[in-house]
């Protein structure tokens, strides 16, 4: 019998007993073995916690010397930005990537608007910036860190809903995104109900094996009974 029935009930459940070591775990016993973004993409408060469904988002550079008057800066600024934004579902994860590191990727007012949406949080492949504005927002945003320099005349939105690389790590729309002050892991959509249901084995068998080393017990010993350590 499933432990959930619908993603909130599955989300829940990880926020209530799980983590993404232990997620990251399982995946490796199931020979998923590179399904962690870069350690460079931290929370930007130790306390964030993500999850939720990838909705990923392809960033690109841009070289602009002068402002285009009208339109033309818009299009050109922030390409499909807004589009991308505003189509966010709720649960869903704004994951961006394939722009440079020279500007952020994320501020303040994207997350208002995320957070009005039901979105469950931001993961970029970059910098963010506003910090104080998301940490007062308690918006997740896991990102390389702040950094001002606005996106506005060098990056560009070209493309979301696709599959992206971060890292060795293929995201694909609907995957399952986790992370928390360890890192950020991704569950591919397939794999989503084994690996979280050994997830919670595992941690509800650890459980038993601290308490065994609480009560003395070798780590070889609780290891040979538990097979967990």
């Amino acid at each position: 019998m499933s432990l959930w029935h619908s993603d909130e009930e599955l989300f829940d459940l990880a926020r209530r007993e799980l983590f993404p070591a232990v997620v990251g775990d399982v995946m490796d016993v199931m020979g998923l073995r590179h399904q962690f973004l870069p350690p460079e993409i931290k929370a930007l408060d130790d306390d964030m916690v993500v999850i939720g469904r990838a909705m990923p988002v392809l960033e690109a550079d841009v070289f602009a010397h002068e402002r285009p008057a009208g339109d033309g800066f818009m299009a050109q600024a922030f390409g499909l930005m807004f589009h991308a934004l505003d189509d966010l579902r709720p649960h869903e994860v704004y994951m961006s990537t394939g722009g440079s590191p020279r500007y952020a990727l994320w501020g303040e007012l994207m997350s208002t608007r995320a957070i009005k949406l039901g979105a469950a949080g931001a993961v970029l492949n970059g910098y963010a910036r506003d910090t104080r504005g998301i940490r007062g927002l308690r918006f997740p945003t896991f990102c390389y860190g702040s950094y001002a320099q606005d996106q506005g005349p060098r990056g560009k939105v070209i493309d979301f809903r696709v599959p992206v690389e971060i890292g060795q790590v293929l995201v694909a729309p609907g995957d399952v995104v986790f992370g928390d002050i360890d890192g950020v892991c991704i569950v591919p959509a397939a794999a989503v109900e084994e690996a979280f249901s050994r997830a919670v084995e595992k941690v509800r068998g650890e459980d038993q094996v601290r308490q065994a080393l609480e009560n003395g017990m070798s780590t070889a010993e609780a290891f040979s009974k538990f097979g967990i350590m």
